[in-house]
């Protein structure tokens, strides 16, 4: 199977150039400024598009149950969003299991949900809801199993306290695998939301005033503290929704600590303002929506190099699921936005159509930072001889408006309806395989391989373009 993309502008995160692209048996063989094949293969021409890798997509929840309701994208349907959206690798962050289970109770159980349904590659954080000597033990057999990351949540059941963080984070260390955290501070969490309950404030803005923005930076400016205390152990912010925890995230990065940061669209593009319309329990999720000023703070990251991942936090659940499990009241409704089909052209549009980032900046966040920190460079985020096929195909001269009709998730809304953008998701290939073309879908469920990733290891710059072949 060969397939050669021709005219095209290739973007990596060190550079662009006018040059065709030569992919063989999945592998990307050749990249130059004019490829005559040998043997016949497959032509694409991308003339007046950008080549680029295909998005990695490093924060989604599909299948996952939260105790209050199962969200309604799976391994399949949420797979097809993400690569008719242009993202061809995701990492899901797999949900909370029984009280007192292994890591690998988990492990397994989203090995069950993936299995012949998954379109894309994917692989899972792990996920540590408690702390014992026999949690500590298994960490480093969930690492040789390919899982080099993991999840603690200071908030919702299975919250951690300080003493359980720092165990996690040595042991984390120890062993090469990076923390991820969701930072809120369960205790003002609990207290307003009581103090909003008792005085029949139950309409949706109550959620986001229930978790102020001091709430979730408090926590990020423990979490540093904490993994400072820890050795320096890497630590990763998910879903950074404001401007004050920016602020402590960039005290960290100034004195060299190991620290990066995650954003999402939602972030960057929606605002508070969507708790006063009459639609306003879709835009439930956490951390909330905040204001503008937030949004702007959070763009000088983008451009400056404070915010180094852009990711979704997809995790569905239908309009219906929200009305009929809230009943009006903001603490009984299920939390979280899709957004896996949109990420790639939302910040495209936004970001380097706007003059806000250039390319190789748009790809750095989108796909070749991920790749690193996760465990999946040189194979994925990237565009070099011996690189997976994975591509994304953009052309910039075409508008999209998003509306759910046209998309590929399971949910029966988007937050996104309405947007227009500027450029268009052409086509996705994955090993060098086309799964989306001009609007049409055309991957195939269980055709997504399972990624083992190698442990952690700091990214280093500039970007090495050089990649050994498979064997080599």
């Amino acid at each position: 199977m060969r397939v050669l993309i021709k005219n095209g502008t290739v973007v990596n995160a060190d550079g662009k150039a006018k040059q065709d692209l030569l992919i063989e048996s999945g592998i990307i063989r050749q990249i130059a400024d004019h490829i005559s094949p040998e043997l016949p293969c497959e032509v694409i021409d991308a003339d007046g598009c950008y080549v680029m890798p295909g998005g990695v997509d490093v924060h989604t929840h599909f299948n996952i149950d939260t105790g209050m309701a199962r969200s309604c994208d799976d391994f399949f349907t949420g797979t097809r969003a993400a690569a008719c959206g242009g993202t061809t690798t995701i990492i899901d962050h797999m949900g909370f299991g029984p009280a007192g289970c292994k890591l690998h109770h988990q492990l397994e159980v989203y090995h069950g949900y993936a299995a012949h349904k998954a379109v894309i590659d994917y692989s899972f954080h792990g996920v540590i809801q408690h702390i014992n000597h026999a949690i500590l033990d298994e960490i480093p057999m969930m690492v040789e199993a390919g899982i080099s990351s993991f999840k603690l949540y200071l908030t919702y059941q299975y919250k951690l306290n300080d003493d359980e963080v720092l165990q996690a984070l040595r042991r984390l260390h120890q062993a090469g695998a990076l923390t991820t955290v969701h930072p809120e501070n369960d205790a003002v969490i609990h207290r307003k939301r009581l103090e909003f309950l008792a005085a029949g404030k139950t309409a949706p803005k109550y959620h986001a005033l229930s978790r102020p923005e001091e709430c979730e930076a408090e926590a990020i400016a423990r979490m540093i503290n904490l993994a400072k205390l820890s050795g320096d152990a890497p630590l990763y912010i998910v879903h950074l929704s404001n401007g004050l925890g920016l602020d402590y995230l960039r005290l960290a990065q100034a004195r060299h600590q190991p620290v990066w940061v995650e954003t999402c669209p939602q972030y960057l593009l929606l605002d508070d303002r969507c708790y006063d319309r009459e639609d306003a329990l879709n835009y439930l999720l956490s951390p909330p929506l905040r204001n503008a000023r937030n949004n702007d703070a959070l763009w000088c990251g983008i451009s400056d190099g404070a915010v180094d991942v852009v990711a979704t936090d997809h995790c569905t659940f239908s309009h219906a699921q929200r009305q009929q499990l809230s009943g009006g009241d903001f603490s009984r409704c299920p939390n979280g936005l899709p957004g896996v089909e949109n990420r790639l052209l939302l910040m495209f549009s936004h970001g380097v159509m706007s003059g806000r980032i250039s390319p190789e900046r748009f790809v750095a966040l989108t796909s070749a930072t991920p790749a690193k920190l996760f465990g999946l460079w040189p194979q994925k985020g990237l565009l070099a001889p011996g690189a997976d096929g994975d591509i994304v195909i953009i052309d910039p001269r075409q508008r999209t408006t998003i509306r759910h009709a046209d998309l590929h998730d399971n949910a029966d809304y988007s937050p996104w309806e309405g947007f227009a953008c500027q450029g268009t998701i052409r086509q996705t290939l994955s090993h060098g395989r086309v799964i989306y073309n001009d609007g049409v879908f055309t991957g195939v469920a269980g055709q997504g391989r399972f990624l083992r990733r190698k442990p952690f290891s700091a990214p280093t710059s500039p970007v090495d373009g050089s990649v050994s072949l498979p064997g080599q």
